[in-house]
């Protein structure tokens, strides 16, 4: 697939906005990449668009991970667990969502985004355990927790982010300054997973997917700093993701409402 000088351009463009996302919330890198680019970029081909996102998704989440990791906001041993169960999840929520018109449950799924922010919004007082870790008390929650992401993430072909996050707060009490440093190895994780299976059937474009990545950076070097400094605010972080929540689950309860009446 050949494309337009400017087509590159918005794509680095469009990076840039999802880097920025991944480094602030630790999420919404895949559900705003694939419309990015098929409505601004102008890949003509959706599942072109949904395996490129995919890659350049990954590879964003990881420096975002790198970034996080360095002013030690990863808790390693809860993010690796969720992870792994995650990954097991993803694939048994994909292989049960290639057998289901999933249409009427994706509507369900915008609502129990929008009940999951208002959750983030009652408890934005909350600061969190820093301290917080994976003991024998709640890893069986991080391990379930983590399973039902993946399963939904594989399920409906969207990324976990929205569902990752307060689910390691749910689990452990983490602050969610960590929570999204944490959910950056799951999204990395389930991103390169996907992109491997669409490399696989020749549905990346490499040279987008390079500059996508090279905005994404930049992007999320200023998503981090956002991340710090309203983390360092009471409340100011968790009403942030949860208005980002609310925006996604309302433009997928028009989505999925348009293709039920049709």
């Amino acid at each position: 697939m050949v494309l337009e000088p400017l087509q590159y351009a918005l794509g680095i463009l469009s990076g840039s906005l999802v880097g920025f996302s991944l480094g602030l919330f630790g999420g919404g890198g895949s559900v705003l990449a694939v419309p990015l680019m098929v409505y601004i970029v102008g890949v003509p081909s959706p599942h072109m668009a949904i395996g490129t996102s995919a890659l350049a998704v990954a590879v964003n989440a990881g420096a975002n991970l790198a970034s996080h990791a360095r002013h030690g906001h990863v808790k390693w041993r809860c993010a690796i667990f969720f992870s792994a169960a995650g990954i097991i999840g993803a694939f048994l929520g994909s292989t049960l969502g290639k057998a289901v018109d999933g249409q009427k449950l994706l509507f369900l799924f915008a609502l129990l985004m929008i009940a999951v922010g208002i959750i983030m919004v009652r408890r934005r007082a909350l600061e969190g355990n820093p301290g917080a870790e994976c003991n024998r008390e709640n890893l069986w929650k991080v391990i379930a927790l983590g399973f039902a992401t993946g399963a939904f993430s594989g399920f409906f072909g969207i990324g976990g982010g929205f569902l990752i996050v307060p689910s390691l707060v749910a689990a452990t009490g983490m602050p969610i300054i960590n929570a999204i440093g944490s959910s950056l190895v799951a999204v990395t994780a389930f991103g390169l997973t996907a992109a491997g299976n669409y490399a696989f059937s020749g549905l990346v474009d490499w040279p987008l997917a390079v500059v996508f990545v090279g905005g994404g950076v930049a992007g999320g070097i200023l998503g981090i700093a956002a991340a710090r400094r309203l983390s360092k605010t009471r409340g100011r972080l968790n009403v942030a993701f949860a208005a980002l929540i609310f925006a996604v689950a309302v433009y997928m309860l028009v989505r999925s409402a348009g293709t039920l009446l049709t």
